[in-house]
């Protein structure tokens, strides 16, 4: 056995504890960015953020996905010659459509900001994407080529060494560039994305180097002449991967053009436009997307997992790793809802220093628990080969959230509430699609028993906050007393989640353990 290689729990638990570090670090650095920069100043940021995902989609290809379900796949059979081909076949393609999207990025930038985005100061940090995108490309491949070796060490201090770079070069260009105005700031922090993604990727290069088991550069050509039959294998997973992150992330590039125009239809002008946007998507949605960081670390090491079973057509062993999955993503995510919906309003104030979000998130943190299953779902489908079933729901929702969002966005009643309302309905009806998926494909489906577990965990835990609130009630505004509320609060959850069996002693021997279960 290859002695990288950790347990799905190991694997899991590595990435959930380098998200944690880089998930605080990352909120320290939007606490900095947003007291210094303030709502406008952020507002410039996030509106360029979604070209940056887009750009991400497009120029990876769906390729992380697929070069970790085809290598998990040839590791188990020994296959070197195989991992060998998809390594370099991914490389050629997602440089050179990297460095088409750049070249392009850079013609259209003037009349995406001006035109589209309504706010001119937006084209300087577009400008400041381009550099990001190649470095991004070949750090996805060397990700899916050690999620796939179920490795999830190099990837884990990646982002960490990430994180610390972006935070340390924010801070200074920043601060170095605010008195040249907003738009500069913003650079700045687009600026620090670059910095940090660069000596991350010049980490992953030194670990590929070191722990790899196939010459790359030792026939690169020839490999990559014979590489028809593992493009189309790529492919087949890739493609459909790529259709759900060009729609997610064309939905969420339009999100921000859509919302300037029905917002600015609804009679709301631009600069306050932009604030409210800011603070749906620079101060809420991060809180709300916060467990995503556990979510996320589980589909990853999910993946190779799921796909080495199906291999073997071990099939009863691929519906219990994926009750797992949700068992445990819904255990991350119940906490998070019931502490953001109670405590949003001081949560906020400690965080940004304003409460001006909260609205947004007593809204939408109830219905955002399906999220938190929602990618555990996602990478089974792609794992067991249905990447198109998830790709069609993807298209559902995306099609719901454009038609909700101009609807009500542009409608002086609702405003920037009928965005939020959008984001709600696409979370929650991806999320059923991708169950009925499940259910079609692989005769997996949760039973009455498991939902019910989750609902009285979720009915307990919000009872329980309830009656802390009140015991604290005179003292949430200060912080020790806060902190020894969530402290209590998390401590109680954690006893709910051993009575309701979420955690179990099975899994905390398999995470002790070498055993590959």
């Amino acid at each position: 056995m290859d002695v990288t290689k950790q347990t799905f729990l190991q694997g899991a638990l590595i990435l959930i504890a380098a998200s944690l570090i880089t998930r605080f670090l990352g909120f320290v650095n939007r606490i900095v960015v947003a007291r210094v920069m303030g709502e406008e100043g952020v507002g410039l940021y996030m509106m360029a953020m979604p070209t940056l995902f887009l750009a991400i989609a497009i120029t990876q290809f769906g390729l992380p996905i697929a070069i970790s379900k085809r290598v998990a796949e040839a590791d188990v059979r020994g296959d070197t010659v195989q991992i060998k081909k998809i390594v370099v076949v991914s490389l050629s393609i997602t440089l050179s459509i990297s460095i088409v999207f750049v070249g392009f990025l850079y013609f259209i930038a003037p009349f995406l900001a001006d035109k589209l985005l309504k706010d001119a100061r937006v084209i300087y940090p577009l400008f400041a994407i381009g550099p990001i995108i190649p470095i991004l490309a070949v750090a996805a491949v060397l990700r899916g080529y050690f999620q796939g070796k179920q490795n999830m060490k190099p990837q884990s201090f990646s982002q960490v060494i990430e994180q610390i770079v972006r935070i340390s070069c924010t801070v200074f260009l920043v601060k170095l560039l605010l008195p040249y105005g907003v738009e500069f700031a913003a650079l700045g922090a687009m600026i620090s994305v670059i910095i940090g993604e660069f000596i991350s990727l010049l980490y992953m290069l030194y670990q590929f180097k070191r722990k790899k088991t196939v010459k790359i550069r030792s026939q690169f050509l020839t490999a990559l002449k014979g590489g028809k039959e593992t493009l189309e294998r790529l492919f087949s997973i890739a493609l459909p991967a790529t259709g759900s992150r060009l729609i997610a992330s064309g939905t969420h590039f339009l999100e921000p053009i859509l919302t300037a125009q029905s917002l600015a239809l609804a009679g709301v002008g631009t600069a306050l436009a932009t604030r409210q946007y800011g603070e749906l998507t620079g101060y809420a949605l991060p809180l709300l997307f916060l467990p995503t960081f556990i979510t996320h670390s589980l589909a990853t090491a999910l993946l190779p997992s799921i796909s080495e079973a199906n291999e073997q057509n071990r099939h009863q062993f691929v519906h219990y790793r994926i009750h797992q999955a949700i068992r445990l993503s819904f255990a991350s995510g119940a906490i998070a809802t019931v502490t953001l919906t109670i405590f949003a309003g001081p949560i906020l104030h400690y965080m940004y220093g304003s409460e001006s979000a909260e609205r947004f998130i007593l809204l939408m943190a109830p219905f955002y628990i399906m999220m938190y299953i929602q990618m555990p779902l996602s990478t089974a489908l792609q794992a067991l080969d249905a990447a198109k079933s998830a790709m069609w729901n993807t298209v559902i929702g995306a099609g719901a959230k454009i038609v909700i969002l101009v609807s009500l966005g542009s409608n002086a009643k609702f405003g920037i509430i009928g965005i939020a309302i959008s984001l709600i309905v696409t979370v929650v009806l991806i999320t059923l699609l991708h169950l009925i998926s499940l259910a079609r494909v692989a005769g997996f489906k949760l039973s009455w028993k498991e939902l019910g577990r989750m609902f009285s965990l979720l009915g307990l835990t919000f009872a329980t906050a309830y009656m802390l609130k009140g015991i604290f009630a005179g003292s949430l505004y200060q912080l020790p007393s806060f902190l020894l509320l969530l402290l209590c609060l998390l401590i109680l959850y954690c006893l709910f989640l051993l009575c309701f069996g979420f955690i179990t002693k099975a899994e905390y021997e398999q995470f002790l353990s070498r055993k590959k279960r």
